[in-house]
């Protein structure tokens, strides 16, 4: 393999990892949040609330445009870069923490503290990262909009399952 070919593996194994990698942090989560998740149908749901199948649907979708998100973060040569990087890394992680959190612990305050934070740092993502690159943040859009639901359900059910 030529250098010129060596390297654009690696760019492709790099746009890879960060395509699937938001989805594998996702279904760790899940699959840490286990058979509680199955419990959700049976809490007092509020108006609104969405059949249980849809979110593994929508979760899929959203952890894949925020993998090419960081994707477009990574190829990009900006200042904010790094920055970037390194605020994306912190909201999944926040993300991560949530799903356990609310199914597992099932400390709906704690999981509300945990994702207005992860929506007020995505947010703010999205500012650092419309000058880096545009379809990069607005791909966070969806994602800000289904955290925002988010919160109403998971403040509704915390109420409601009191």
């Amino acid at each position: 393999m030529n250098t010129k070919s060596g390297n654009k593996f690696i760019k492709y194994v790099i746009d890879a990892l960060c395509v699937v990698g938001p989805l594998v942090v996702g279904m760790i989560s899940a699959s840490i949040a286990g058979d509680q998740m199955k419990s959700f149908g049976e809490l007092n749901q509020p108006p609104l609330s969405p059949p249980a199948w849809l979110f593994p649907i929508v979760w899929t979708v959203l952890y894949l445009m925020m993998g090419v998100t960081l994707m477009l973060i990574v190829r990009a040569h900006h200042e904010y870069k790094v920055g970037a990087i390194c605020l994306f890394i912190f909201q999944l992680g926040m993300n991560f923490l949530w799903s356990p959190v609310f199914f597992v612990e099932q400390d709906y305050i704690k999981a509300l503290l945990i994702l207005t934070s992860m929506l007020a740092i995505t947010i703010f993502l999205a500012f650092i990262v419309r000058p880096i690159n545009k379809l990069a943040a607005q791909l966070l859009i969806p994602y800000i909009v289904w955290m925002s639901f988010a919160a109403y359900l998971n403040s509704a059910i915390g109420i409601l399952n009191s």
